[in-house]
């Protein structure tokens, strides 16, 4: 097997070239093997292994610098790299990450897991080689749904102005972009590289400068050579902003890829290298549904069918079903994802009012202003976004939604802790920079039935307001705990007098849990569901500080302006002589691992908390 020679960086460079073909197949089949045990981003990876092989081979490790774009398809760079053997703890705890990390090997130049940076990170890097005077590669990989991010079209701007050597690599799996149209391209791309041709193009234009009307005279040959590129080369988009293209290619042809990026590497600027992939690529499973395979749970690699199967539904189900309710009585509410209509829960509202249904591609900063003009104009917008994308789009929340008051609903989906995506997923900041907001409204469900409800109010609603949930199942207890959501309040769901848990959101079902705890060391325990971070509830902080010697906030947020943070300074106003415990997530970043195990690293499981609350009432 030839996977098994690959121990370190470089390896690959051993291997015969007659083999590669058999080694994609191994590292393909290890893929399959090894995501089907852990889980992870199968599809992507699937699609660049010939990709990624070929960039190993052209490029030195870790003296070159290959910047993956999101990171979802670096797999195949991670077991190129010697890191083969410790897949059996990808996305565990203390584990391999499922992104780039620099901290993992200096093989990753960058730690990424949002979409449209690679080529900003890959230009900065390129730029500071050519200041310090080296002499390495710089290579930036980006998918074609990340040049929906205008971020990307930022840095592409950047970089066409650039005097510095840099390769793009755009890996394509689905963007309409031209077909290659024969053997006059890939002719046009070989002389257009050479030595001799990059030479005496810059010969030929310093020589025009010292002659009258030089300057004029370049011009001009330059718009002509560019009416010939134009009937000749596809990709003239990149080249009329300045960067040469080259491609597109077979991303599954290792040889053609090697060729076009050594290709790539003898140009003195910024290049961009056009890879045609395809998604899933040797999975049949994976390929018929890539959307499906992208992010997935252990499966069976037979059917490829989860091994675990849900019984009961999730919060983005329950957000699905009420979308779909609410879409049949209200023409005027329309729904918007930023490129994630089946992770949000909006794929069967699309089916069902596709003319109501946005999706705006990995744009999150559109998607909000978009959405703010829809307000503007008299129709109820519901953005579904996940937490930790969300903050993508902070000034235009706070610039185009907020200072207008205007009603955009926002479904923020995985907030708190995710789990095994790491630092980079984490949902545990909105709370922070959504309350600091004027005219924001936020609020978190206790269960299924007041996700249902809060929605319900939300579209009725007449400024922003966002709902935060969770990732995973929706909590079914307290159905009997119903109220009428009334602006500002919280819910009483029990009454004591020592001890006061105020849980927000999915800290309500840990709460019960502490409660019983404490109650069996015999303490006289309150249990009241937040409903609202903003505005927090005045009254009931009163009630709560005047009654009991201790008040215990909990939530899946940072402690930095979050809901605890809030209800202390509310607190310290009161000159309440109860004492104030805030639980909540250290203000660091949480890595990657199971949620249970993360709220237990912290002391934020119902053990650990009820230690702490004993501990503070000593």
């Amino acid at each position: 097997m030839y996977l098994e020679k690959i121990k370190k960086p470089n390896d690959i460079k051993k291997i015969p070239a007659y083999a590669y073909d058999e080694l994609a197949e191994e590292i393909r089949k290890f893929l399959i093997e090894s995501i089907s045990e852990t889980g992870g981003h199968l599809a992507a990876n699937l699609g660049a292994v010939e990709l990624t092989m070929a960039l190993h081979l052209v490029l030195d490790f870790p003296e070159d610098k290959l910047i993956f774009d999101v990171g979802h398809q670096s797999y195949t760079h991670k077991i190129l790299t010697g890191r083969k053997d410790q897949f059996d703890t990808l996305r565990k705890y203390q584990g391999l990450a499922g992104f780039p990390k620099t901290k993992e090997s200096d093989c990753d130049a960058f730690d990424t897991g949002h979409s449209s940076t690679s080529i900003s990170a890959g230009l900065g890097m390129a730029t500071a080689r050519t200041l310090q005077g080296g002499k390495n590669t710089i290579v930036s990989v980006i998918g074609d749904g990340a040049l929906t991010g205008g971020m990307a079209y930022e840095a592409l701007n950047n970089a066409a102005k650039a005097e510095t050597p840099f390769i793009i690599v755009l890996n394509d799996n689905n963007m309409s972009i031209s077909e290659n149209v024969g053997g006059v391209s890939s002719y046009l791309n070989q002389i257009r590289t050479t030595e001799a041709y990059l030479e005496l193009k810059e010969d030929v234009k310093n020589k025009l400068r010292t002659v009258p009307k030089g300057k004029n005279m370049i011009h001009r040959i330059q718009s002509v050579k560019s009416g010939v590129k134009q009937l000749m080369i596809p990709g003239m988009y990149f080249e009329d902003m300045g960067i040469t293209y080259l491609g597109p290619v077979n991303g599954h042809d290792i040889p053609a890829i090697v060729k076009v990026l050594k290709e790539a590497k003898r140009c003195k600027t910024p290049v961009l290298v056009h890879v045609l992939t395809h998604k899933g690529r040797g999975y049949l499973p994976a390929e018929r549904h890539p959307a499906r395979f992208h992010g997935t749970e252990p499966f069976d690699i037979e059917t490829g069918l989860p091994k675990k199967k849900r019984t009961s539904p999730n919060y983005t189900d329950i957000f699905s079903t009420v979308m779909c309710k609410m879409g049949e009585s209200n023409p005027n509410v329309v729904a918007i994802t930023a490129a994630m209509p089946d992770g949000t829960g909006l794929k069967r509202f699309r089916n069902m009012y596709s003319d109501r249904f946005f999706d705006v591609g990995i744009a999150e900063q559109h998607a909000v202003t978009f959405a703010a003009g829809l307000a503007a104009s008299g129709i109820r917008p519901v953005v579904a976004i996940y937490s930790s994308f969300l903050q993508r789009a902070y000034d235009q929340i706070l610039h185009d939604v907020c200072i207008q008051k205007l009603p955009v609903v926002f479904a923020i989906d995985r907030a708190g802790l995710v789990g095994s995506d790491g630092e980079t997923h984490q949902g545990i900041f909105d709370l922070s920079y959504l309350s600091e907001m004027p005219n924001m409204t936020i609020m978190a469900p206790k269960n299924k039935w007041e996700l249902a409800d809060m929605l319900r109010y939300s579209v009725e609603f007449d400024g922003p307001i966002a709902i935060r949930y969770p990732r995973g199942q929706a909590y079914e207890g307290l159905q009997e705990n119903r109220a009428d959501i009334e602006y500002g309040k919280s819910e009483w769901i029990s009454e004591g007098k020592d001890v006061c848990l105020a849980a927000v959101g999915s800290m309500v079902r840990i709460a019960i849990d502490v409660k019983a705890a404490l109650e069996e060391q015999g303490l006289s325990v309150s249990l009241v569901n937040a409903r609202f971070v903003k505005p927090i509830d005045e009254e009931m902080i009163e009630k709560a500080s005047k009654k009991h010697k201790l008040v215990v906030t909990m939530e899946e947020n940072v402690l930095c302006g979050g809901y605890g943070e809030n209800v202390r300074q509310y607190m310290d106003t009161l000159k309440s002589k109860a004492k104030l415990l805030n639980i909540a997530i250290p203000d660091t970043f949480v890595e990657h691992g199971s949620v249970d195990l993360l709220l237990k690293s912290m002391d934020m499981d119902a053990e650990g908390i009820t230690k702490r609350v004993l501990d503070h009432l000593k």
